[in-house]
Formats: C-alpha cells, sequence, structure tokens
C-alpha cells in the first residue's frame, strides 16, 4: 500500500519544441519519476495537457476558423495519440495507465463526483496511474475549465492529495522579469502573502497551451489553502520531481 499520492501537471511547453512537437525523451524523463515514486510506495496522478499539439501533429493544417471548435477537433484526434505515447512509456517500467476524463461540472457534489473518487481510489489501489485530461469533446463555457492547472488543482483536491506539483518552462516565480540582473525565483509563499506584484507577462508564442504565471499562483494559492502544498517548478530540469518529493529547494512552494 502506498504511503503518499502526489498530483503532478506538466504543461505544453515542458513538452514540446519551439517547433511545436511533442519531445518524447521528456516524456521518457517524466515517466521515468513516476515509475521511481512507485518504488517508493509514493503514488502519482498525472494530468498531462498535449493533446492539442499532439492533433495539430497528424492534422496539420486546419480550415476550421472557431477557436473553440478547432481546439475540441485537435485534442479528440490528439488525445489517444497522448495515450498511446504514455501508455508504451509506462509499459517500459511495467506500469500501467489509465484515462480519467471530467468536465468542471463533473466536480460539483453529487453522483458524478462520486463516481470519479471510486475510479481514482480503485485505479490507485491496483497501483495504476491514472491521466486526467479535460473532456474537450464536450466542455463548452461553463463546464470548461479555465486550465490544466485548475484541473489539477481540483483532482487534488477530489483524491486528497498531499502535495501538487505544476511543471511549467520556468524555475517558478521570480522577483523581477526573469532575464534582469539580480532576479531569484522566490523560495517560498504563503497563500496571504502578496506576491502578485512579481507576476511578469512575456510573450512566448505558447501554441495551443493556457495558462501564465498569474493563473498559476492564484490555482496554487487555492490548492495550499486547502492545506495541499503546492509547487511551481521548471518540468525540463532533469529529476525535478524526484528534487521536490526529497525536500529539495525547488522551484517556489506555496503553503499555509
Amino acid at each position: 500500500m502506498y504511503n503518499q499520492r502526489v498530483v503532478i501537471k506538466v504543461g505544453t511547453n515542458v513538452m514540446t519544441n519551439k517547433d511545436n512537437r511533442i519531445v518524447k525523451p521528456v516524456l521518457d524523463h517524466l515517466v521515468w519519476q513516476i515509475a521511481e515514486l512507485y518504488e517508493r510506495n509514493i503514488m502519482s496522478i498525472l494530468v498531462s495537457s498535449g493533446s492539442v499539439i499532439a492533433g495539430m501533429e497528424v492534422m496539420g493544417e486546419s480550415t476550421l476558423t472557431d477557436t473553440a471548435t478547432r481546439r475540441q477537433v485537435f485534442s479528440a484526434i490528439g488525445q489517444p495519440r497522448m495515450m498511446r505515447h504514455y501508455y508504451n512509456i509506462f509499459q517500459d517500467y511495467g506500469m500501467k495507465c489509465a484515462q480519467v476524463l471530467a468536465t468542471k461540472r463533473d466536480f460539483n457534489p453529487g453522483n458524478h463526483r462520486d463516481n470519479m473518487v471510486n475510479c481514482y481510489e480503485g485505479l490507485l489501489s491496483e497501483g495504476v496511474v491514472p491521466i486526467a485530461n479535460e473532456d474537450d469533446a464536450v466542455s463548452l463555457t461553463k463546464s470548461m475549465f479555465s486550465d490544466n492547472d485548475e484541473l489539477a488543482s481540483l483532482v487534488a483536491e477530489l483524491t486528497k492529495a498531499d502535495k501538487l506539483i505544476i511543471l511549467t518552462d520556468t524555475d517558478g516565480l521570480y522577483s523581477g522579469h526573469p532575464d534582469a540582473k539580480g532576479t531569484e525565483v522566490i523560495k517560498n509563499v504563503s497563500v496571504d502573502q502578496d506576491v502578485e506584484k512579481y507576476i511578469q507577462t512575456i510573450a512566448k508564442g505558447e501554441a495551443e497551451g493556457k495558462g501564465g504565471m498569474g493563473s498559476k499562483l492564484n490555482i496554487a494559492k487555492q490548492t495550499a489553502s486547502k492545506n495541499i502544498p503546492t509547487y511551481i517548478a521548471n518540468g525540463k530540469r532533469k529529476r525535478v520531481i524526484l528534487d521536490i518529493m526529497e525536500g529539495k529547494s525547488v522551484g517556489t512552494k506555496i503553503t499555509l
């Protein structure tokens, strides 16, 4: 029986290169870390972006002009492709994974929420790694998550996770512009600490990804307020998940 559980959210910018292509070695390293945690009796729940980009890789240019419809189509095509990637990599480590799709309304009290709890608990008890995704094909307007950070937060609360790790392509929350001299990563933030002034908006051409640092910090504070320590860290850093779980000072840690 595992003694801890952690929700790991990996963003689009972590797993793609400058040409917006999925970088398989990044996924390999991610799964290797999850397998290492499993050996330490720590179960992971993965919230993975990438389905839209994976769909774009298959479809190429689209004639669809409506942004919402285009995302639905790309995601519907890309989700099985992403799951095939994960299935094969987890299999290499002798592990199993499963996809759990949800819309925001599924987290409201009631049968849908209860069914999700049963599903997650059943998978975790069998040593299967759940991979949570938004059900983009039917998620519109009020049933949509603002981004996968919000989905990860709700999953962490739902599953009573011990930690939430949000992996992005920066080292955490900076004290100024990342390129400015003297700027440092803010290592620790409390939920009532005013650090929003440090948020920097930097145009990065994030393709079909959603959720900047302001959104991540807001979600992290919401999650930490429920007594779930939350980390914002660089997913391209080697062993980043293991380092966090080992208590090393990595990224920005948000707590009560």
